[in-house]
C-alpha cells in the first residue's frame, strides 16, 4: 500500500482528481458494458439458424466494429467544439440509449423475461435485426473508445511513467469491473433470459456519464473571435463559419479521419522504429477479441450446450487482464520497455491448443466452464500487460513528434491506423472462421477440428507473427531492453512523494532509426 501511495502523490492535485473521476466513471461503463456485450452475444448466438449461427455471430460483430470507425467520424467535430469530458459524457449517455432499444423491441413484440421453469419467450421480431440494432449501438460505442484511447494522454501529459502508472491503474479498475460484470452477466443471463439480462447497461452508463461530467475541461480552450472587438461584418463571418453545419463537418471529419488513417500508416510502415507495433498492436488485438467474442461463445454453445456459460469464460479472460495490468503497475521502473511483456503475450496464445483437447473430454457441466476460464486467465495476462505497456509507449513516443501538415496529430493518426486496421481484421476473419466452426459441426455435431484450426493453428501463427516484431526494433535483442531504438525512456523514482526523473533522451539516433516526421513539435491533442 505504501508504494500506491507514493504513486498516486507521483501526480499533481488536479491530475489525481480527474484520474480517479475517470477510473470511477471507467468502472461504471465497463459494468454496463459487459451486461450488454454479454447478453447480445448468447442472444445471437441462440436466436440464429443453428447451421451458421457463429458465422452470423462473427458478421454481427464485424459489423459493430465497422460502425465504431463511423462513430469516431462522428465524434470529431465535437471533439474540437467541445470540452473532451463533454462529448465523452454524451457519447457514453448515447451509448446507455441504444442499449435499451432491443430490449424495447423484443418487449412490444410479445417477448418476456426468463420463466421460473427455465423458458425463454423471445418476441415476433426477425433475429436479423441484431445486425442494425449492434450497428447503432456499434457508433455510440467507437464514439467512446476514441476518446478512452486519448484521454489519459491529456489528463497526465506525455511523461511515459505516468503514462504507463496511469494506463495500469484504469486497466486494473477497468479489469475488476470487467471481471465482476462478466460473472453477473452470467448469473443474470441464467436468472432473467439474454433478452432482458442487460436492463443494468443503461443504468451503469448513466452513471458513467454522470460521473465523468466532472473532469476538469483539461487542455480545451473555446475558439476566441478575432474580431470581437473590431470590424463587425468580419466578427459575424468568422461566427458563421463557426456555425457550419454539422453535415458538413462530418464530412471534413469523414476525410479527415481517411486522412490519418493514411498518415498513421505512413508513420508506421515509413519507419524500422515502428513498423513492429502493428503486429504488436492490431493483431495481437484481434486475437485477444476473437478469444472473447468468438471462440468463446462458440465453445460454449457447441460443447458445453449453455451460451451463458461463455460470460464464465469470458470473466475469466478479464481476470487475467486485470492480473496482467496489476503486474505492469507494479514492475513499471524494472521492465521500462513493452517489448518483455508482447514476447509473453506470444508465448501464451499456444494455450488456446488446449480447447480442442477439452472439446473432445468436456461434459456439459458449468465446471468445464470454470476450467476454460482459468485456462483464458494467462492468455489474457499476457495479452493485457503487453497492452498496457505498449499503449504508454505509444502515447510517449508518438505524441512527441508533430506532422508539418497541420491538423492531423500524430497520435490520434498512428492510434487511428492500429485500430482501424484491427476492425479489418476482425471484422473480416471472424466472419470466414465462424463459417469453419459452423461448417464442423454440421458435419460432425462437434467442433474439435475447427478448434484445432482456428484455434491452436490459427494462435500459433500469430504468436511467430507477434513473437518475430518484437525483434525488429534497434536493441531489442536484450530479454529485458533498456533501450529501444536508442531512445531511453525516461524513469522515475518515487522517494517521499517527490518525482526524480533518470535518463532522459537520447540525441544520437541514425538518420534511417528518425520518424518520419523527425521535426521537434508541441505535444497536440489527438
Amino acid at each position: 500500500m505504501g508504494y500506491l501511495a507514493e504513486v498516486w502523490r507521483s501526480y499533481e492535485p488536479e491530475q489525481r482528481r480527474n484520474i480517479a473521476i475517470y477510473i470511477f466513471g471507467i468502472m461504471m461503463y465497463k459494468f454496463g458494458l459487459e451486461f450488454f456485450n454479454g447478453s447480445i452475444t448468447t442472444l445471437a448466438t441462440d436466436r440464429f439458424r443453428e447451421e451458421n449461427a457463429i458465422t452470423k455471430l462473427g458478421a454481427a460483430q464485424g459489423l459493430n466494429q465497422a460502425m465504431q470507425c463511423v462513430g469516431a467520424i462522428l465524434i470529431a467535430p465535437l471533439v474540437r467544439k467541445f470540452p473532451t469530458r463533454t462529448v465523452l459524457a454524451a457519447a457514453v449517455w448515447a451509448f446507455g440509449l441504444m442499449t435499451a432499444i432491443l430490449m424495447i423491441v423484443d418487449a412490444a413484440t410479445g417477448g418476456s423475461v426468463k420463466k421460473p421453469g427455465g423458458r425463454v419467450d423471445y418476441g415476433s421480431w426477425n433475429p436479423n435485426a441484431i445486425f442494425p440494432i449492434w450497428g447503432i449501438a456499434g457508433i455510440a460505442y467507437g464514439m467512446v473508445e476514441l476518446i478512452r484511447r486519448v484521454i489519459p494522454a491529456d489528463i497526465v501529459g506525455g511523461d511515459v511513467n505516468r503514462l504507463r502508472r496511469m494506463d495500469a491503474l484504469t486497466h486494473i479498475f477497468y479489469e475488476v469491473a470487467g471481471t465482476s460484470g462478466a460473472f453477473a452477466s452470467s448469473s443474470a443471463i441464467s436468472r432473467f433470459g439474454n433478452n432482458y439480462s442487460y436492463f443494468m447497461s443503461p443504468v451503469f452508463m448513466a452513471l458513467a456519464g454522470a460521473t465523468w461530467i466532472w473532469i476538469s475541461a483539461l487542455s480545451f480552450k473555446k475558439p476566441v473571435n478575432t474580431y470581437a472587438n473590431g470590424d463587425a461584418a468580419l466578427s459575424a463571418v468568422e461566427q458563421d463559419q463557426r456555425k457550419q453545419g454539422y453535415l458538413k463537418a462530418v464530412w471534413e471529419g469523414t476525410l479527415g479521419f481517411g486522412k490519418s488513417v493514411y498518415v498513421g500508416g505512413k508513420i508506421i510502415f515509413g519507419n524500422r522504429s515502428f513498423i513492429w507495433l502493428f503486429p504488436s498492436y492490431s493483431i495481437a488485438l484481434y486475437l485477444h477479441r476473437f478469444l472473447e467474442s468468438s471462440l468463446a461463445p462458440a465453445y460454449a454453445r457447441r460443447v458445453l450446450g449453455t451460451s451463458a456459460w461463455s460470460q464464465i469464460i469470458v470473466g475469466g479472460s478479464n481476470f487475467g487482464e486485470l492480473l496482467g495490468a496489476l503486474t505492469v503497475f507494479l514492475m513499471s521502473n524494472r521492465v521500462p520497455t513493452p517489448l518483455p511483456w508482447l514476447r509473453l503475450d506470444a508465448l501464451a496464445l499456444n494455450i488456446v491448443w488446449i480447447m480442442p483437447t477439452f472439446a473432445r473430454i468436456a461434459q456439459r457441466n458449468v465446471k468445464w466452464a470454470w476450467y476454460t476460464a482459468l485456462c483464458f486467465l494467462p492468455i489474457s495476462f499476457g495479452w493485457a500487460a503487453g497492452d498496457v505497456s505498449l499503449a504508454a509507449y505509444v502515447q510517449s513516443r508518438i505524441s512527441s513528434m508533430d506532422l508539418p501538415d497541420e491538423g492531423v496529430s500524430p497520435l490520434g493518426a498512428v492510434m487511428a491506423f492500429l485500430y482501424s486496421a484491427y476492425i479489418v481484421l476482425n471484422a473480416v476473419l471472424s466472419s470466414v472462421l465462424g463459417k469453419v466452426i459452423d461448417k464442423d459441426f454440421t458435419a460432425n455435431r462437434n467442433i474439435i477440428t475447427s478448434l484445432r484450426q482456428v484455434g491452436g493453428i490459427h494462435f500459433s501463427v500469430g504468436c511467430a507473427i507477434i513473437m518475430l516484431a518484437t525483434f525488429i526494433p534497434r536493441g531489442a535483442f536484450a530479454f529485458n531492453p533498456k533501450v529501444i531504438e536508442g531512445k531511453q525512456l525516461e524513469e522515475m523514482e518515487i522517494l517521499d512523494g517527490a518525482v526524480l526523473k533518470q535518463g532522459g533522451a537520447t540525441s544520437d539516433l541514425d538518420d534511417d532509426a528518425k520518424p518520419v516526421y523527425p521535426e521537434k513539435l508541441d505535444n497536440s491533442r489527438a
